[in-house]
């Protein structure tokens, strides 16, 4: 196995993990970190072929950097709103189906 073959593997699974867990948690605070795993899965993808050959390619990198600097800013975005909705509401999680329709 190569080490790009096992850099996609482990950003598969990075990946699809951030995503499983946004998708089933109910905690706000849970899910900004399993998006920001699942963004460090798919930025793991994004340089996984530059590992292949002796030269790199700048563009992925470049992607890479620039994804970072919008994760970063999408997560304080997404906690300061969670912390403002913990303020007024007094829970930190969503409420579920049911809460809505009473």
């Amino acid at each position: 196995m190569t080490l790009a073959t096992w850099y996609a593997l482990v950003g598969a699974l990075l990946a699809a993990l951030g995503l499983h867990g946004a998708v089933v948690r109910r905690h706000l605070l849970r899910k900004v970190l399993a998006l920001n795993l699942a963004a460090s899965g798919v930025f793991l993808l994004l340089v996984a072929p530059g590992a292949r050959g002796p030269t790199t390619d700048p563009v992925p990198q470049a992607m890479v950097i620039t994804g970072i600097v919008v994760a970063v800013s999408a997560s304080a975005l997404a906690i300061w709103l969670a912390r403002r909705l913990h303020a007024e509401t007094g829970r930190a999680a969503l409420p579920d189906a049911e809460d809505d329709r009473a």
